[in-house]
């Protein structure tokens, strides 16, 4: 069991560091952030399974606080109220469950981090192609091929890999490092 825990830290540590290889495109999301909050923007976020989860905890670094205590940013996820995910899903589909959000909610100068391993996540594109109708830039926070969400995300930002548990693993701290640079300009 030892090698086989050893294995997995190391294949974590492995795809991590290949994450240099989108510096850029994690640095382009900052200043899409940091410039959509300058203008009264805020930030909203989706996912489905882990990824809303993932959405949670990085739209409550920006609210809460990540370093700075004294700051709370503009941020929530579209996955934690239950009423109306189950609403939409039931009166539409479950495929609306973000767009429906997204037209009621969003705001051209808001930035848009939809979150989906695989990319192909038919609510989150949904979501995403509202928001970008709406005029709000869009991120997209993905695995290595990116899906159809590199292809309509104003950034897309693909994790190096094609496993689930490492890519979400990564999303987390790519959501750190956005969270500590925005909330550095504040």
């Amino acid at each position: 069991m030892k090698d086989e825990i050893n294995r997995i830290i190391k294949e974590s540590i492995d795809i991590k560091l290949q994450l240099s290889s989108i510096i850029p495109e994690i640095e382009s999301a900052c200043e899409l952030i940091s410039e959509s909050l300058k203008n009264s923007g805020k930030i909203i976020l989706f996912g489905n399974g882990g990824s809303a989860a993932d959405s949670q905890h990085i739209a409550a670094e920006f609210i809460g606080k990540f370093i700075k205590p004294e700051l709370s940013l503009p941020a929530f996820s579209l996955t934690t109220n239950t009423s109306t995910i189950t609403a939409i899903g039931n009166d539409f589909d479950f495929d609306k469950i973000f767009e429906r959000q997204i037209n009621g909610i969003l705001k051209s100068e808001d930035v848009v981090i939809g979150i989906s391993t695989s990319g192909n996540s038919k609510n989150v594109i949904n979501g995403v192609n509202a928001a970008n109708k709406i005029g709000a830039k869009t991120i997209g926070l993905t695995g290595k091929t990116g899906g159809e969400l590199t292809k309509i995300s104003s950034i897309s930002i693909n994790v190096p890999s094609n496993s689930t548990q490492r890519i979400q693993e990564c999303h987390i701290l790519i959501g750190h490092i956005i969270c500590e640079l925005v909330e550095s300009r504040f």
